[in-house]
């Protein structure tokens, strides 16, 4: 596994969809009791607020909810979904620009730390999952921040902190990265058939 070297702020202040592409293969690191978990990205979705009828801050819709888009890049935006599940975002761009990146799925690389992500999951060790278990361990937004025990309470973090980050992965041929269209927003007219969901 490559060694956990911390994306810096600059990464982010820049066009959404290219730092929506840029995470696949990355890593997203959390510190947890001196423990750092770790999942490797596999699926991003962007979302520019000025333009996209599917994000929180379309127009610039600004509120105690999205205040977290208008950070500067390098932040992270966390919300609820259906009462139940929480959505992890990289906030893009320069400050009070309306942007971020979904990031929908991930997969395990850390096998160290697999029994912590597994219980976190499923509430048992990893050797005890079954194949679907694995297969769905993080392919989803909500499922991949119940691995990592990503709560509200890391709405606003600096994702240049230690306690949440992201950091260099794997090498990915750019090639092999698909692309297409956003998934469960039909509300949002137009906006539907942006082809802004990147993954392998």
């Amino acid at each position: 596994m490559t060694a956990l070297n911390k994306l810096k702020k600059d990464f982010y202040i820049r066009d959404t969809l290219t730092v929506a592409k840029d995470l696949i293969g990355k890593y997203i690191v959390r510190k947890k009791d001196s423990v750092n978990l770790c999942l490797r990205i596999t699926e991003t979705e962007a979302y520019i607020g000025m333009i996209d009828k599917a994000c929180h801050a379309y127009k610039g819709k600004r509120t105690p909810r999205t205040e977290s888009l208008f950070l500067e890049g390098g932040h992270a935006y966390v919300y609820l979904i259906y009462g139940m599940y929480y959505c992890l975002n990289v906030v893009t761009e320069p400050k009070d620009i309306p942007c971020a990146v979904l990031i929908r799925g991930a997969e395990l690389v850390c096998h160290s730390d697999s029994d912590i992500l597994s219980f976190l999951r499923y509430k048992k060790s990893y050797n005890e999952l079954s194949k679907y278990q694995l297969k769905n361990f993080a392919n989803g937004p909500g499922k991949l921040c119940k691995a990592l025990d990503i709560t509200k309470k890391f709405d606003k973090i600096s994702l240049v902190s230690d306690d949440l980050y992201i950091s260099e992965g794997d090498p990915v041929d750019v090639s092999l990265i698909k692309t297409g269209k956003r998934i469960n927003i039909d509300y949002a007219q137009e906006a539907v058939d942006f082809p802004w969901r990147f993954y392998i």
